[in-house]
């Protein structure tokens, strides 16, 4: 129950005591914010029977009718309406709403953490609401200046070129030290701006150096290909002509090039 709570309504959209690194121009901002969202959309469902003369009346989200009697949820700053009490929940998350405290907007019914990303973007790694005038935009999400870093090293990568790794971004440096595949022909990493071909869980430079028949060297980029105990090969003569003693190939399909890691 606590961790919906936080969830539906974070401290941090409505008490600078939460976010104690915020500017003094920001804490304004949240101060007025946070006072502007009470005084106009803040409200507290009232949990009571449908009264007799809206009985039969349709409940406001799903429209089946609510009977004389039967439990319902009245808003008052949504004017004479009723919800069953499990339709009271959040237009954007559908979650039951906590305590029944919600928040209109146009209408409808917002949980405080979503009501409050109606008006400004929420920081991907701390979770507050960005007041700056700048921030960064990436992969469809926000963060502040000064929190869009690298998972592991946590250098800054305003400006700079990233790899998402888990959602979150990662420096070249250390998404290639750390997470880039081996190549099977060359043994070096596959790096963020490096093309790489993938066959059967297995990984290479695309190049056609490295992704290459095992025996006469020709590209394989493209084109059929034959595997045999992790090697490749551009045809079934070129696989029994590296062992003549095989009768088989252990599989014949066409690889998935793929391009660069995605970056920005």
């Amino acid at each position: 129950r606590t961790r919906a709570l936080l969830q539906q309504l974070p401290p941090q959209d409505c008490d600078e005591r939460y976010c104690p690194d915020l500017a003094e121009e920001e804490r304004r901002q949240l101060r007025a914010f946070s006072a502007r969202r009470r005084q106009e959309a803040l409200g507290q469902g009232l949990a009571c029977p449908v009264p007799g003369p809206c009985h039969g009346c349709p409940c406001k989200k799903c429209g089946r009718s609510l009977n004389k009697g039967d439990p319902g949820i009245s808003a008052s700053r949504l004017g004479d309406q009723f919800w069953h009490p499990s339709c009271f929940s959040c237009h954007f998350c559908h979650q039951p709403l906590v305590d029944l405290i919600y928040f209109q907007q146009d209408g409808r019914i917002y949980c405080g953490r979503h009501h409050a990303e109606l008006f400004r973007p929420r920081c991907a790694s701390c979770d507050q609401l960005i007041f700056m005038e700048e921030c960064v935009e990436a992969e469809g999400r926000r963060w502040h200046l000064e929190h869009f870093c690298c998972l592991e090293c946590d250098v800054p990568l305003c400006g700079q070129r990233y790899v998402m790794k888990s959602g979150r971004p990662c420096c070249r440096g250390c998404f290639e030290s750390l997470f880039a595949e081996p190549c099977q022909a060359c043994g070096d990493p596959i790096g963020a701006d490096s093309e790489e071909a993938t066959h059967q869980g297995l990984h290479w430079h695309a190049r056609a150096a490295c992704f290459c028949c095992s025996l006469c060297r020709k590209p394989l980029r493209g084109q059929p290909l034959t595997s045999r105990r992790g090697r490749l090969f551009c045809s079934e003569t070129c696989s029994l002509g590296q062992d003549a003693s095989s009768t088989a190939s252990d599989s014949s399909d066409s690889a998935f090039a793929s391009a660069p890691s995605p970056d920005s």
